[in-house]
Order: C-alpha cells, then sequence, then structure tokens
C-alpha cells in the first residue's frame, strides 16, 4: 500500500515533467538567452550600446508604431466580435450546434495555411473578393500591396481565425452564469440591453479581462501573416516589431538587434500581466 501511495504521490509530476521541460527549452531559455545578449557586446563585453543604437533607429521607431496602431485596432474588434459571436451561439435556437461548429472551424485551420487561403482571396488580379466587388462597379484593390490597406487586411487575416478562438472563452464563461439570473430579470421587466450592460457584462469581468490580456498578448507576438502575406511591405505599413526581431536575425544578422526587441516586447507582454494580475484579482470586501 505504501508503494502504491508514493507512485500515485509522484504520478502528477511525472505526467507534468514533459511539458514543463519543452516550455523550459523552447520557451524560458530562448528568453533568457535575449535578455542576456542584448546587454552583450558582439566580443562578449556588457554594454547598453545596443538599445542606443536601437533607439536611434527610425524603422525601430517606424516599427513600434505600426506595432501600437495594429494593437489599437484589432483588440477591440476581435473582443467585440468574439463576444458577439459567443451570445449568438449561447442562444437557445433551433439549430445552434451547426452555426456554433461553422463560427469555430477557421481556428482549426492553422494560422499559416489561412494567411495563404486569404492571400489568395484578396489578390489584387484574381482574388475572389475583387471578382465579387467589381460585379458591383468597384476597381480592383491591392489589399496587400497598398499601404493604406495592407494593415487592414493584416487585422482581417487575424481576425478571421482568432475571433473563433476567443469566442469559446466567452462562450464558456456565459454558460457558466446560472440562469435563474437571467429569469429573476426577466420577472422585474430587464430587457435585452438592460440585461447585457447590468448582468452579462458584469459577470462576465474576469472572463473578458483575460481575453483582453491574452488576446494582447498573442497579437503583440503576431508574425505569420506578416511574414507570409506582406513581408513587412509595403512601405513598412505592416512591419510589426515581431517581424523586425526576425528580420534583425535573419536577414540583418545582427542578434544583438533582435534580443533587444525581443526584450521589449517581452516588457510590453510582463507589463500586461501585471495589468491582468491588478484587475483579476479581486478585492475583499
Amino acid at each position: 500500500m505504501g508503494g502504491i501511495h508514493i507512485k500515485n504521490k509522484w504520478l502528477p509530476y511525472v505526467l507534468v515533467a514533459p511539458t514543463v521541460i519543452l516550455i523550459c527549452v523552447f520557451k524560458i531559455y530562448p528568453i533568457i538567452i535575449s535578455v542576456v545578449q542584448a546587454f552583450l557586446s558582439k566580443d562578449g563585453a556588457v554594454t547598453l550600446d545596443n538599445y542606443k543604437f536601437l533607439f536611434a533607429d527610425k524603422t525601430f521607431w517606424s516599427s513600434l508604431k505600426v506595432t501600437l496602431k495594429f494593437n489599437i485596432i484589432i483588440i477591440p474588434v476581435q473582443i467585440i466580435v468574439s463576444f458577439i459571436m459567443a451570445m449568438l451561439v449561447n442562444a437557445h435556437i433551433k439549430g445552434i450546434e451547426g452555426i456554433r461548429t461553422m463560427l469555430y472551424l477557421p481556428f482549426c485551420v492553422s494560422l499559416s495555411v489561412s494567411t495563404v487561403i486569404w492571400q489568395m482571396l484578396l489578390n489584387v488580379n484574381n482574388g475572389v473578393v475583387n471578382s465579387i466587388l467589381g460585379i458591383f462597379g468597384v476597381k480592383p484593390i491591392g489589399f496587400l500591396i497598398d499601404k493604406n490597406w495592407a494593415l487592414l487586411s493584416i487585422i482581417l487575416i487575424s481576425s478571421w481565425r482568432g475571433c473563433a478562438y476567443w469566442m469559446m472563452f466567452f462562450l464558456a464563461g456565459l454558460k457558466g452564469i446560472d440562469l435563474s439570473v437571467y429569469e429573476s430579470a426577466k420577472m422585474d421587466g430587464s430587457g435585452f440591453l438592460s440585461t447585457l450592460f447590468r448582468i452579462t457584462i458584469p459577470l462576465l469581468k474576469n472572463t473578458s479581462l483575460f481575453v483582453l490580456v491574452a488576446n494582447t498578448t498573442a497579437n503583440f507576438l503576431l508574425f505569420a501573416p506578416v511574414q507570409i502575406a506582406t513581408e513587412g511591405g509595403p512601405q513598412g505599413s505592416t512591419n510589426l516589431l515581431m517581424y523586425e526581431a526576425y528580420k534583425s536575425a535573419f536577414v540583418y544578422s545582427n542578434r544583438q538587434r533582435q534580443a533587444c526587441i525581443v526584450t521589449i516586447l517581452l516588457v510590453i507582454v510582463v507589463g500586461v500581466c501585471v495589468i491582468q494580475n491588478k484587475f483579476m484579482t479581486e478585492k475583499e470586501a
């Protein structure tokens, strides 16, 4: 019996160990290396020159501006759309299971594959979207080659898949609300909008804050759509910081610059996590 107790005691750690090892090797270790490398010169000396050169680089500031603009637009768009989708699939309507599957289906497609699909759909010459617009007399739009449309196109590509993912978190939160609360509100004569803003949204506070923080983190680290569809162009209009870090390492062969950018992104993500802990921790009455 004692042997069985010992085995059961260590079993959870044994099961979790492979995941912890993979996270340490492929997540934590590279982050530590990048942070350290950001403060080292090519000859191994400790220096702040890497940041000095980076902050004097107009391309970096342009990339940071694009990244902030991108997140300011995409975060509220994804949160609002995914919340509306969750409300829809949570409704007691006949056949809603099929609609729920259809709305979640985009997330089953990898981000790289979905980017390639949308790249074909948005093609300026023979894309389906421009073909449909042409029926209504609209001239072909260079969604991915026009600097006025490229960033919005990346937002569309990312949101098509992202909204399906965040919808499931909101749906889980909605399922966790006791139906008796809605029944009581209905008896008191509460309408749809009143119930939405006074009951549903307040009760989804923790879920909403989690989605906000996780969504922000994911979008600051977005890479695949930019690398596949626009390569940061045209004219740097989609050159997000994550892609700039990639170019620094694999195009410019400047590991110190890449490490500085990654460290700055890390600071932003950590700052978001601090905000998460601050707002998601409920104060005791």
